[in-house]
């Protein structure tokens, strides 16, 4: 008996080849990701990180780029959660077409998502010049720079609030309009906080994605500079050396915001 058991515990211990040929795989990926973003760090010094925070250009661009990035998606976010909802729950003709329009942002070479923006918002065009009988332009603005974000992002917030309300019951929600409730109470008081950590993922993704932005920007905004053109302008004109500082600091102060964003995400639903 004693020595089935010991034969029992040798054969736990034995050794997982395929796991262990998964880990290693899964290592490499790891180190795919970190290797690049650690030796940015490494050849970055000290007083070259120092330097460019106390740079006014890069501070101004840091700052632009998160406030645009963060009112695009909040923004869109009061018309693409109620879609999201709608997708989630409604069948009706032609969804699958819609579903794919939704993920093209994705897909398309962003300079051209930025030609086809600059083709509504430009000077030329009708919403251009509705624009410019109240002395305003998309084009160099960051209003324009907040539209190229947001389209090339916002299928994060699109589809990850579609799973969210795809996974809350519908039972609930039909339980509680037998009770009376009105179907805008349900969404408020049922569905969207059941799904509000898909949602809220959502959200950060298409900010965060909307953060690093550089072809569809670059097409309707080279100035006011956003932190990517910036990084790209540095490269372009000194070289390396002057800009892996920037890129080192910009990608150090989303780190530091992702991860409250992310604390706090988890944080709410602990309490819930």
């Amino acid at each position: 008996m004693q020595l089935n058991n010991k034969n029992h515990i040798l054969e736990l211990k034995k050794p997982d080849i395929r796991e262990l040929f998964f880990i290693a795989m899964g290592g490499l990926v790891l180190l795919f990701i970190i290797a690049p973003l650690a030796g940015m760090f490494i050849n970055s010094s000290l007083g070259g990180l120092l330097d460019a925070a106390k740079d006014d250009a890069v501070q101004k661009s840091i700052w632009l780029t998160l406030w645009v990035s963060m009112a695009g998606t909040l923004i869109l976010a009061i018309f693409a959660i109620p879609f999201s909802y709608l997708l989630a729950r409604k069948n009706f003709p032609l969804k699958r077409l819609i579903t794919g329009i939704v993920d093209l942002p994705i897909v398309i070479p962003h300079t051209a998502a930025g030609i086809a923006i600059l083709g509504v918002i430009s000077r030329n065009s009708v919403i251009g010049k509705l624009a410019k009988e109240i002395d305003f332009s998309f084009v160099g603005n960051p209003a324009g720079i907040m539209v190229a974000m947001a389209f090339v992002s916002l299928p994060f917030l699109i589809n990850g609030a579609r799973e969210g309300f795809a996974s809350v019951p519908e039972r609930l929600e039909k339980a509680a309009l037998t009770l009376g409730a009105t179907p805008i109470r349900v969404f408020f008081t049922i569905s969207l906080p059941l799904a509000w950590r898909s949602v809220l993922s959502g959200l950060i993704m298409m900010w965060a994605r909307g953060l690093s932005e550089f072809g569809a920007v670059i097409v309707i905004a080279y100035h006011p500079m956003v932190t990517p053109v910036l990084i790209f302008e540095r490269f372009s004109s000194f070289g390396l050396k002057y800009a892996r500082p920037v890129a080192a600091l910009f990608i150090i102060v989303c780190l530091v915001i992702f991860i409250i964003l992310r604390l706090l995400a988890e944080n709410k639903n602990a309490r819930s």
